[in-house]
C-alpha cells in the first residue's frame, strides 16, 4: 500500500531554514506527481507545492512562492521541501502527498503522518 513518511521538521526562529524529506513506498514513485500540504493549528489542510513526475514542472502556493523549493529524487523515491526565510505563519504540520493517477491533482487523502514545523522567536 502507499506509504509516505516525512521527516526534517523542527523548531526554528523566523528567517531560518529547514529541509523536509519524504520517503515513498508501495507504488511506482516516478509515475506520479507529488506534493506537500500543511495544516496549521486550528485550520484546514492547505496545499503548499507540487512537482511533476519527472521533476521538470513545479508549482507553489502564493504564500510560499520564492521562499520554498520542492524537488524529488526518483532514484531514491524521495521528495524534498527546502524552506527558507521561514515565518511564524509557516507553523504547521507538513505532509507529503501523492498525485491522483494520471493527474497533476494532489490527493490530500494519501498524505503521510506529517512532520511538525514551528517558527517562533
Amino acid at each position: 500500500q502507499v506509504q509516505l513518511v516525512e521527516s526534517g521538521g523542527g523548531s526554528v526562529q523566523p528567517g531560518e531554514s529547514l529541509r523536509l524529506s519524504c520517503t515513498a513506498s508501495g507504488f511506482i514513485y516516478s509515475n506520479y506527481w507529488m506534493g506537500w500540504v500543511r495544516q496549521a493549528p486550528g485550520k484546514g489542510l492547505e496545499w503548499v507545492s507540487k512537482i511533476s513526475n519527472a521533476g521538470s514542472v513545479t508549482s507553489y502556493a502564493d504564500a510560499v512562492k520564492g521562499r520554498f523549493t520542492i524537488s524529488r529524487d526518483n532514484a531514491k523515491d524521495m521528495l524534498y521541501l527546502q524552506m527558507n526565510s521561514l515565518k511564524p505563519e509557516d507553523t504547521a504540520i507538513y505532509h507529503c502527498a501523492r498525485g491522483r493517477r494520471l493527474s497533476n491533482e494532489i490527493d490530500f487523502g494519501s498524505r503521510g503522518q506529517g512532520t511538525q514545523v514551528i517558527v517562533s522567536s
